[in-house]
This record gives C-alpha cells, structure tokens and sequence, in this order.
C-alpha cells in the first residue's frame, strides 16, 4: 500500500495512470471556489489531460475553501500535495484509477482571507471559477434577485469589515487589480443553474453595488461572467471507496473521488484574459450554452428529482435500483418525453431520444452507487430551479403537467419526515424546519407544502398544477408510493 504524495506518485502500481509532467513547473492561473468530489472529477480533469499534453501548465488550480466544513478538503489536500485519485466506475464492474494533478495549492479563506484576496489579485491568475452549489449564490429562488439582507452579506458590507464571504473575497480581489491596473479575471460559474453565467453577473454586481457603485459598473464592463453546462454523475466518496481503492490498486488516498465514466462539458467562448484550450481536452467551446444547460437541466437533473423521492419511498436507497423499477422508468420517461422535451430549443448536435436513453443507462448503473439521499437533498434549492420552469413554460403553452405536479407531490410527502413504515427520514436542506412544519400538516391541508411562495410563487392559484399535485399526494398517502407510482406511469395521473 503506497499512501499518495508527489514523493510516492511514481511508486504507484503500473495500472493507476499518473501525471506525465513537472507539476514543480507548473503555476496557478485558476482560483476555484468550493473544491468538492464534481470540481476534480470534471474541470480538474480536463485541465490534467491537457497537461499530460504538454499544455495549460500556467493554469494549475488554486482551490479556495470557505465554509467551516470545507476544512476537512484542505487537510486532505495539503497531505497529498494536492494530489488525488480519480476512480471511473463501469457498469460491468471494472475500474479505472488516475492520479489527477492539476490542483496545486489549497487556502482555507477563514484561516488567511487576506492570502485568498491577493491570490486572486495576483495577475497571473485570469479565472476565478466557482462550484458553490445552486444555493451558493444567495438569490431568491422565485424572483432570482440578489437577498442583500441575509446576515453573512451584511457582516462583509460592514465598514471595515475582512470579507468572509464568496462575495467579499471575489470583490475585494476585483477592486485590487482595478486600482493597480490589472486586468481583470474571469468569473466562471460551473453550477447546475440555468444561466449560470448571468446569474453570478447579476450576482456578483449586485454585491459589489452595495459596496461600491463605481466598482460595479467597471465589473459590469470589463468582467466575463461566461455560461457552462457540466455533467457527470460523481457520487459521495464513502469509506468503501476508499478501501476499494486499496484494496485493487493499493492507493492509500484521504479522499479520492469516484464518478461515472460519462462526461460533458459545453463552455461558453467568453473570457477577460484568455483561457486555456480546453477544446482540445473534450470540451464544447460553444457561443450559445442555453440548449445544451436547459436540456441537461431538465431531463437529467430534474430526472433525478423526479425518480428520487418515490424511489426513496418505495424503500429504494440507491438510483440504480429505483431506475430498475419497471414503474419508476416508465414514469421518468413520461416526464422526459411530454413535459421536460416540449421546453427545449433545439440542441445542436445532439440526437435527443438518444440522450434520454443514455440517462437511462447512467442512472442504471449499479456500480457507481448513487444515493437516493443525496438526490432528495437541498430540494428547496434545485426543484425552483430544474423542474417549475418547466411547469410553468408547460402550462403556459397549454401542455402537460400532471408527472411534475407528482414529482412536486413526492418531495412534499417525503418533507414529513418519516417513510411508510414510519421510519424517520434524515431531511437534508437548508429550509429543512419550516418544510417539514409545512408538510406535516398537508393531511388536514392539502395545499399547505405548495403555498410556500417563495419557492412555488403562485403555483398554488393554477388549479392545472394543484389538481393533479392534490391527486397524487392523496394516493401517497392512501396507496403508498409504488401503488402511485405504477398508477402515474400507466396513465400520467392518478385516478
């Protein structure tokens, strides 16, 4: 057993692919914000091909921490000289094992937020990249506009204050380079969030508005804020992985990351101050992001919405086994076909009957493990933003909303707390107290979990949406998930 450092990398079974260059050459040209298992299973694996190709080595990655839990990544980062293991799980059961080593440098912002500001100050760096998750940004999920009042945004606007914050940080870096003539950096959102580049646009000046109206404006001007669409499934990494990966490559790794051997990533070509080539490690350098996020949105992440909460239900604990479930496919599929493909553009290149059968196959595959726990959390954040756009863009047009209305139903049963066999249920999201008080009375109030305006605006008021929605949280609560569940796929809705 080899425990992994940049002294022992070379040690490493002939079988784990390794770094073939000078990582002692390399300089940082990316700060990223939020260093988790999809952040080095996706962009810092497409920067480490293109390294192995002898390029982009003055855009090693800078990782950034900010929460309090994010001090576990650096811990394991620095004892690994920001080396890590990347496993790739096929569905036939074999592995693929590669040392990715593109992430050079980890800071801990609470530790040194002054040595996270001047990092990015330092013109060398030309991207501040972010994946802080969809409730990273601190919008409203109905109206989108920035919550200025939320006490961590207040505390970095103080007078004088030390910026804490993602915000702050970013912001204060922006206004050095501005008063020292610096070009400014890019800011790339890598989140699943539609727009994501206008969003942390919108996002990011509206807190530099607050602290400086001229610093906004020249944000406003010379900063890039480009889309992307990013998509692989990468499950939390358990202790069974890593003894996995002791156990069949003899790797001793403090927090390796394991993920599906699909990948995609489409990019919008609009940079401050340049880029490395990505288009030549697999990505889609592309002028027009909106096609290919909205159909990833709402067929894969909102697929997941839709299959997790009945399949947890069920008695499910794992995607793989609730797709297997003759009735949860069909059900998903139904939702794919008649109301998420009606919302979408065309998607250049791409074959969309073929793409949704291949999210079939991803979802399938027993080896990569995904929960469905992880799936059902943080809903107050991703249902807002993958699956009521389409509800609203299908009652706009007339269309069908009854799958949707079922999904949303399944997330308010699951909202209780409690399975049917009365087993408590572990609810994972940041609104976790009031949506369990709001669902645990929906059985004397059916409407009571959909009256929440600030995630379902006036939803509530379109009978189109609350019939079906009423209906199906009816049978789950007289019938049970899988009797719903068969019902919705045989006919769309529940008699």
């Amino acid at each position: 057993m080899t425990t992994l450092t940049q002294g022992t990398v070379g040690a490493l079974a002939p079988e784990v692919a390794v770094p073939s260059y000078d990582r002692s050459r390399l300089t940082v040209g990316i700060v990223h914000f939020g260093v988790g298992g999809f952040h080095r299973a996706h962009q810092a694996m497409y920067l480490d091909r293109l390294m192995n190709d002898g390029r982009a080595h003055d855009w090693a990655i800078c990782g950034v921490g900010v929460l309090p839990g994010d001090a576990r990544m650096r811990d394991a980062l620095t004892a690994q000289d920001g080396l890590y293991t990347m496993v790739l799980k096929h569905p036939d059961g074999t592995r693929e094992a590669r040392v990715i080593g593109s992430i050079t440098e980890y800071l801990f912002a609470p530790d040194d937020p002054e040595a996270v500001v001047e990092k990015m100050a330092d013109p060398a760096v030309r991207i501040v990249s972010l994946t802080v998750t969809e409730g990273g940004y601190n919008i409203h999920p109905v109206t989108g506009e920035f919550d200025a009042e939320a006490p961590a945004i207040r505390a970095d606007l103080a007078p004088g204050a030390v910026p804490a914050t993602v915000f702050g940080l970013v912001t204060e870096a922006l206004r050095r380079r501005r008063d020292r003539g610096a070009a400014p950096f890019t800011v790339m959102s890598c989140d699943n969030i539609q727009g994501n580049g206008h969003v942390a646009r919108r996002t990011f000046t509206a807190f530099a508005r607050l602290a400086d109206p001229a610093l906004a404006a020249w944000i406003e001007d010379a900063v890039a804020f480009p889309d992307s669409m990013v998509d692989r499934i990468t499950p939390v990494t358990t202790d069974e992985d890593r003894e996995d990966l002791v156990r069949r490559f003899g790797v001793e790794d403090a927090w390796p990351v394991v993920c599906e051997p699909f990948t995609q990533w489409v990019l919008e070509d609009r940079f401050s101050s340049g880029r490395p080539p990505w288009e030549e490690a697999g990505v889609q350098v592309v002028a027009d992001v909106e096609p290919y996020e909205l159909m990833k949105l709402r067929l894969l992440n909102a697929g997941h919405q839709s299959l997790c909460y009945f399949g947890y239900l069920a008695g499910y604990r794992y995607a793989h086994e609730a797709t297997a479930d003759p009735a949860i496919a069909t059900f998903l599929l139904g939702y794919m076909d008649a109301e998420a493909t009606p919302t979408l553009r065309p998607v250049p290149g791409i074959d969309l009957a073929a793409y949704k059968r291949t999210l079939i196959e991803r979802f399938s595959n027993p080896e990569v493990r995904d929960t469905l726990a992880r799936l059902c959390a943080e809903s107050s954040d991703r249902i807002p933003k993958w699956l009521l756009p389409v509800v609203r863009e299908q009652l706009a047009r007339g269309g069908e909303v009854a799958r949707a209305a079922a999904v949303v139903a399944s997330w308010a049963r699951y909202a209780e707390g409690a399975d049917e066999s009365g087993e408590p249920i572990e609810i994972v999201d940041r609104l976790r107290d009031r949506l369990t008080a709001a669902a645990r009375t929906q059985r004397e109030h059916p409407t009571a979990f959909i009256e929440d305006r600030d995630l379902f605006g006036d939803l509530a008021d379109d009978k189109r949406f609350v019939e079906p929605y009423l209906r199906a949280l009816e049978s789950l609560h007289t019938k049970g998930a899988r009797a719903t569940v068969r019902e919705l796929a045989e006919r769309g809705t529940c008699a």
